[in-house]
């Protein structure tokens, strides 16, 4: 990942992406990663218009047109490229203008106004278990081949079984 330092129309990336739209959010699961992410309504506009064409200021005109809402500040803009960058939901890394890098998302609504809250993008995101973690595990006296089918980790030999946790130290 290269980084912009914003005088390159920001891209979204699009490889290794799950992505599913609800009508007030984006949802993205990040393949290479594990990692799921949801974006508001705010940040999932943003991302969909970084298509490595259309400049912060054009963004934050659209922003203003499909969310009906009072001029948009381009900070706003910055702050979604931001979180998108840190979630590698972009192509290139964004460097943000020098006032706003770092900047929080209380701090957003402190300098933009209490009335922009609604409009500040926010992406959360969760790293999600891989296959294995996620697979069931066995109670104990269920038939087993190996611990790491047991939910205690441990399988006993003749009959093979799932067997509770032993205590430290101790030896089968």
């Amino acid at each position: 990942m290269k980084e912009n330092a914003g005088a390159i129309p920001p891209c979204a990336r699009r490889e290794g992406l799950v992505v599913r739209e609800l009508p007030d959010e984006v949802l993205i699961y990040d393949r290479d990663r594990d990692k799921a992410h949801c974006l508001n309504q705010t940040a999932a506009l943003v991302w969909k218009y970084c298509d490595g064409k259309t400049t912060v200021p054009t963004i934050a005109r659209q922003l203003e047109r499909d969310l009906e809402t009072k001029p948009i500040d381009e900070k706003v803009v910055w702050y979604a490229l931001s979180q998108l960058s840190k979630d590698h939901l972009l192509e290139d890394s964004v460097v943000p203008p020098a006032m706003l890098s770092g900047m929080t998302r209380r701090e957003m609504v402190r300098a933009l106004g209490v009335a922009a809250a609604i409009a500040v993008p926010l992406v959360t995101s969760i790293v999600a278990p891989t296959p294995a973690q996620a697979a069931t595990c066995k109670p104990t006296g269920t038939a087993c081949s190996s611990g790491a089918e047991c939910c205690s980790g441990s399988c006993s030999t003749g009959p093979a079984s799932c067997s509770p946790v032993q205590p430290a130290g101790f030896c089968c």
